[in-house]
């Protein structure tokens, strides 16, 4: 990806601000925490502060920032005419916060709710229309938020990931006979930081764009995290996203499921995901046990993988015309 003054790594990326079109304003703000978070605000094209807009919080991946996908989507509804605000989660990217990569689902919905209370000093938003879009990590956990957080008026994900569940049940539950040495590690990571201030993490620490072999890529089993090195590490590598957490973070996250207590969003949901992802069980689950809305819709993009809806061309494009049909009518 061509690099550009914002520093976004994804296709047809802003390249600078030019009066009439798209623009974008980086800006920070704190949260509940007292926590520096960096974000990223899309303005539509023409804005007028002395007119009425609908915004959309736009949540990032697990490991990602604002300058990947979530960025991405956020440029994509700004150009059908909605604020948007791309933030990098608190310890991660940008934003402030030690030791970096905690990663806690408290402090997650904090940065969807924080994103929220900023959006509503920007003159021309309208407090009536907002909306939230998250994607992979960031789909769980604006489910979570669109639980209790009722200014949220409409909802979306695209190839949502429930965090807790992976992180303690392992992926597609296949380590639940070892939940117990998961704590153990977590209970001797907190113990090692309280004690040295030493930080243990989980996850390779992506330090340098690299390029990986088709024979060490085929080495990794699942597509998600087969996709997830080439995307990360190679194709649309960002300094400012790394893969690691923190290993005391376990004692949190393991704790944490975004299906828990779906039947609280009473909001328009739209879910996506690809019909062959290896993840789509974490949608099918949270979709099917938000019963405490009729209106919800799901769309399985046809041969798409997890990774894939982040930024293949022929799915970015259904995906991006779902949530721009959806946000259109939800937040009218």
């Amino acid at each position: 990806m061509p690099e550009n003054q914002f520093g976004l790594v994804y296709a047809d990326a802003l390249t600078e601000n030019v009066p009439g079109q798209v623009n974008l304003k980086t800006v920070s703000y704190l949260n509940t925490y007292g926590i520096e978070i960096t974000a990223n605000l899309y303005f539509p094209a023409g804005f007028d502060e002395l007119k009425s807009y609908s915004a959309i919080v736009v949540a990032h991946p697990n490991g990602g920032v604002k300058e990947q996908v979530s960025g991405l989507f956020a440029q994509k509804l700004a150009e059908a005419g909605h604020v948007t605000l791309a933030f990098d989660a608190a310890y991660q990217g940008a934003s402030k916060g030690e030791p970096r990569q905690t990663d806690r689902p408290a402090n997650r919905v904090e940065d969807i709710r924080a994103a929220i209370d900023y959006l509503l000093t920007v003159k021309g938003v309208d407090a009536k229309r907002i909306g939230a879009l998250g994607i992979c990590g960031g789909g769980g956990y604006t489910i979570e938020v669109s639980k209790s957080d009722k200014r949220i008026k409409a909802v979306a994900t695209i190839s949502a990931f429930n965090t807790g569940r992976v992180r303690r049940n392992g992926f597609k539950d296949s380590q639940v006979d070892t939940i117990l040495d998961r704590f153990n590690q977590a209970s001797a990571a907190r113990a090692k930081y309280a004690t040295t201030g030493e930080v243990d993490y989980i996850g390779e620490l992506l330090t340098h764009r690299t390029h990986f072999t088709q024979e060490q890529l085929e080495q990794i089993p699942a597509a998600l995290y087969r996709d997830g090195t080439q995307y990360y590490g190679d194709t649309h590598y960002h300094p400012n996203s790394q893969s690691r957490y923190t290993a005391m973070s376990l004692q949190d996250l393991m704790t944490f499921d975004a299906e828990d207590h779906a039947e609280l969003i009473n909001q328009p949901l739209l879910m996506i995901t690809g019909d062959i992802s290896d993840t789509r069980y974490m949608t099918d689950s949270i979709f099917d046990k938000a019963t405490g809305t009729d209106d919800k819709e799901r769309i399985y993009i046809k041969g798409a993988n997890h990774i894939e809806t982040y930024w293949k061309p022929e799915f970015v494009s259904q995906e991006a015309a779902a949530v721009i049909r959806f946000f259109g009518e939800k937040l009218a």
